[in-house]
């Protein structure tokens, strides 16, 4: 199976690995057919283990090859990572201002219940964008042979993008079956926020291989978004839990595990 999965073109790595991601999704919005409450202990604890699991990939998978092959091609290094990994942060800031902005002017119109599905649905969908090109990236740089960038560690940062998935589909689904809505239409609009991650993987694949001069940027971009998530919404989500330290732990598992076969296999 990983022989098969090796031999496929890049492109074809990136939506198969970003459709697993979205499946991922779907499994944690399922769990509206089996629970209306979900043991928080496990969600914060996956949450907080996909956060390092990221944090680790946002370097080793993705920086560190950046900042290799702008040295390559004659770029300023630092100010290559910089101006990427900035801008990765800096577009996720502003979608989050700017939804932030628009919800407000919408005042109390609407139902309370209707704000906060769209609220869940527009949070979710826009930090898949970014997680899903990242993975796109990941797998289209494999075609410049880049230390680091290596099927391995391409592989384990779509699976921790999809660890991370699990409870995000969950936080998205369990709250609309709270709300009224059917479990079958939550389970939909659960599954449904992570549908934009294999469009972002493909198109991230794509621009990698149709200009090598942007990867070092796309690379870099990719790690600030995927450090924005981390520590905008993984992060704090898994703190909330009154087990701060042993979600502190998972983190630092997630991060050791990703190291150790980033390191390892790269």
């Amino acid at each position: 199976m990983l022989n098969w999965f090796s031999q496929l073109g890049h492109v074809w790595q990136a939506l198969l690995a970003t459709i697993f991601t979205w499946s991922v999704t779907a499994l944690g919005a399922a769990l509206v057919f089996f629970f209306r409450e979900v043991n928080k202990n496990v969600l914060d604890s996956m949450l907080g283990f996909a956060a390092g699991v990221m944090t680790a990939a946002s370097f080793w998978s993705l920086l560190s090859p950046a900042m290799e092959l702008a040295g390559t091609l004659g770029m300023n290094v630092w100010l290559t990572a910089l101006i990427g990994f900035l801008g990765g942060g800096a577009l996720l800031f502003a979608g989050d201002r700017i939804y932030e902005s628009r919800a407000a002017r919408r005042g109390p119109a609407g139902t309370r219940a209707g704000r906060r599905r769209l609220m869940l649905m527009v949070s979710m969908t826009l930090h898949n964008v970014p997680e899903g090109m990242a993975v796109g990236v990941a797998f289209g740089s494999l075609a410049y042979s880049l230390e680091g960038a290596t099927l391995a560690s391409a592989c384990m940062l779509a699976l921790g993008v999809g660890i991370q998935n699990f409870p995000e589909g969950t936080a998205v689904s369990v709250p609309l079956l709270r709300d009224g809505m059917s479990r079958r239409r939550a389970f939909f609009l659960g599954q449904l926020s992570a549908f934009v991650e294999p469009l972002a993987g493909v198109a991230g694949a794509l621009l990698v291989l149709a200009a090598r001069p942007l990867l070092p940027y796309l690379l870099s971009f990719a790690a600030g978004a995927m450090i924005y998530v981390v520590v905008q919404e993984l992060i704090p989500e898994s703190q909330t839990n009154e087990r701060r330290g042993l979600m502190a732990l998972f983190t630092l598992v997630g991060f050791s595990v990703m190291m150790v076969l980033d390191v390892a296999l790269g």
